[in-house]
C-alpha cells in the first residue's frame, strides 16, 4: 500500500502503550500498527505548512519567508518569558496571540533523558510530554498566561535542565526520579508573581511507549539527502520513529515535507 501526503508531527493518544497516528491530508496510519513491518519512506517535495509552496522548509514546517513573518512563529513560541498579550502588545498578530498566550499554561517536569523543566499550554497535557518521549512527568505550576509560565521556566533553568538529550532518550537509557521531590525542592526558586500558582499533593503520570527493540546506536535520518529510506519499524518514542538498523527518523523536525510512504 502507498500512503501520500505533508508530514506534520504525529497525533498521539494517552494509552498504554502511546498510540500514533500519522495524519495526512485524506488519510491517516496507525504506526503501532507497523511495528514489526517493512516500510519505505521517500521525498517528494516541500510544501510550506503556512503558504503551501515549494519552498525549501526553514524551520517548524515553514519556508524562510513565512517563518519571519507569521505569529505560529515567532520568539515567544520558543521562549514563553518574551510573551506580551497580557500587555496588550503586538509581536505580530495580537488577536492571534492574545489566544494562544492568555489562556491557563503549565510548567512541568518530564524525564525523558534527565529531568527537565518545560511549558506548555494547559489542553497539551499530557501530549507535550508524548512528544518529548518523557517516561514519567508531573506539574509545577499553572497559570493564567504563557508570561507568568516563561519566566517561571527562565527561574527554575538555573537548577535543573531545559533540555532533552535526544539518543539517551531514544536509547531508553534513562532512571526513574522522584519528581515529587524534585518538584518539592524547586518551589523556593519559583518567582514570586507565580508562587500562589503551585500545585501541591499531585502525583506523577507515567507513559508507556511503543517499542520493541531501543536503538543502540542512533543515526538520524535525513530524507532531504537520502531521498530515500527504507527499513523495519521496531518503535515509536516521541516523536521519532525507531528502525532495525539504529536509523531514527523525527517526524516533527521533517514537518512541510511531501512524502510517499510504502508499506512491504
Amino acid at each position: 500500500m502507498i500512503y501520500h501526503g505533508v508530514l506534520t508531527k504525529m497525533i498521539t493518544e494517552f494509552a498504554n502503550p502511546i498510540q500514533y497516528y500519522l495524519v495526512f491530508e485524506n488519510d491517516f496510519l496507525n504506526m503501532n500498527q507497523l511495528l514489526g513491518k517493512k516500510l519505505s519512506i521517500e521525498f517528494v517535495k516541500y510544501q510550506c505548512l503556512n503558504c503551501g509552496k515549494d519552498k525549501p522548509i526553514y524551520r517548524q514546517g515553514f519556508d524562510k519567508q513565512c517563518f519571519f513573518q507569521i505569529p505560529q512563529a515567532a520568539d515567544w513560541i520558543m521562549r514563553p518569558e518574551l510573551s506580551t498579550a497580557h500587555l496588550d502588545k503586538e509581536d505580530r498578530d495580537l488577536d492571534y496571540e492574545k489566544k494562544v498566550q492568555l489562556q491557563p499554561h503549565i510548567v512541568y517536569l518530564a524525564n525523558s533523558s534527565n529531568v527537565k523543566v518545560g511549558v506548555t499550554r494547559k489542553t497539551q497535557v499530557p501530549t507535550r510530554w508524548i512528544d518529548q518521549g518523557a517516561h514519567e512527568a508531573i506539574e509545577i505550576v499553572e497559570v493564567p498566561n504563557r508570561y507568568l509560565a516563561g519566566i517561571t521556566e527562565v527561574a527554575l533553568k538555573d537548577f535543573v535542565a531545559d533540555k532533552t538529550n535526544w539518543r539517551k532518550m531514544l536509547k531508553n537509557d534513562i532512571e526513574d526520579e522522584s519528581l515529587v521531590v524534585w518538584r518539592d525542592r524547586l518551589k523556593q526558586y519559583i518567582p514570586d508573581e507565580a508562587k500562589d500558582y503551585f500545585i501541591q499533593n499531585n502525583t506523577e503520570t507515567h507513559l508507556a511507549f511503543p517499542v520493541n527493540q531501543y536503538p543502540e546506536k542512533p543515526k538520524s535520518l535525513n530524507l532531504t539527502k537520502e531521498h530515500k529510506f527504507t527499513g523495519k519499524l521496531v518503535g515509536v518514542k516521541g516523536q521519532y520513529l525507531i528502525f532495525e538498523d539504529n536509523t531514527v527518523f523525527n517526524v516533527r523536525a521533517n514537518e512541510g515535507l511531501v512524502v510517499k510512504i510504502t508499506l512491504a
